[in-house]
């Protein structure tokens, strides 16, 4: 049996790098994107992996490194959209910059490599792609404004997106973690305007971060083992999973105190309304 191979976006640290492991241990060819490769070290020597440069807000880089993996493995069969970019202020305090730059990373770049893989998807007749998205795209995260905006955009794109692949025999799922602290996206984001808007709002921004920090930290988020979102990620492409995938202790908890019946369970029952009877392609 081929070996199928899987494309990853944002593997040059955290769950991207993780994810690009547990494919590979687990018998996948890997490509392996970043936007600066010529930096990368240990996923290089690696076999069956090419780590190739992909910048989500660059269309050309995105056609070059698909046709890369092409090229390399004849087919793509799983995408993971995990690059994103994150930023911690409150709306008053963010700037119309740093909220497009959120929204070119998280939604428009996700989109455009979702376009630039699904025509050969569907010519194989097979394919998934999977969507790293957040808690904050669950529920709403003072000082997360720009940020929850972008991932809830994202989850409900991948939700219209599961149905329009369904009838093609294709798969669109999310992964939806909560806060991982030992990972590098929060020292990664984008904190510059925090202090931004005077002392009194400054302050208050201060106290809305230490109380969701403790608030994590007693979820386990100091402690969660990042290890689990690549495991979902894996079983969200070998598995029968249901669109939403949230994952860590806090997102489980938000969930489960939203109290609502899964979604998946709403998705299908409105199917028959948003789907013909006869789904053959």
């Amino acid at each position: 049996m081929a070996k199928k191979t899987a494309l990853i976006t944002g593997c040059s640290t955290g769950i991207g790098k993780l994810a690009a492991k547990t494919f590979h241990d687990r018998g996948w060819n890997v490509v392996a994107t970043m936007r600066s490769p010529e930096k990368e070290s240990e996923l290089t020597q690696l076999d069956d992996v090419l780590v190739t440069r992909l910048d989500v807000t660059d269309g050309e880089s995105i056609r070059e490194a698909v046709d890369a993996a092409l090229e390399r493995f004849g087919a793509i069969h799983v995408v993971v959209n995990n690059a994103a970019r994150g930023g911690h202020a409150l709306l008053e305090q963010s700037t119309d910059a740093m909220t497009r730059d959120m929204y070119d990373t998280n939604v428009f770049g996700t989109m455009n490599v979702c376009r630039a893989v699904l025509p050969h998807m569907r010519r194989q007749k097979e394919g998934t792609i999977i969507n790293v998205t957040s808690m904050a795209g669950m529920v709403g995260l003072p000082l997360e404004t720009s940020y929850c905006g972008t991932k809830y955009a994202v989850e409900g794109m991948t939700e219209a997106l599961a149905f329009e692949l369904k009838p093609l025999g294709l798969r669109a799922r999310t992964v939806a973690p909560g806060a991982y602290m030992r990972t590098d996206f929060t020292a990664n984001a984008n904190d510059e305007h925090f202090e931004a808007g005077g002392e009194d709002l400054a302050a208050y921004a201060k106290q809305l971060r230490e109380h969701f920090r403790s608030s994590v930290s007693a979820e386990g988020g100091d402690t969660a083992d990042p290890q689990e979102v690549a495991d979902l990620i894996y079983a969200c492409a070998t598995e029968d999973r249901p669109v939403h995938n949230p994952v860590g202790n806090d997102a489980q908890l938000i969930m489960s105190m939203i109290g609502a019946p899964p979604r998946q369970e709403f998705l299908e029952k409105a199917e028959p309304l948003l789907l013909p009877k006869s789904q053959e392609r």
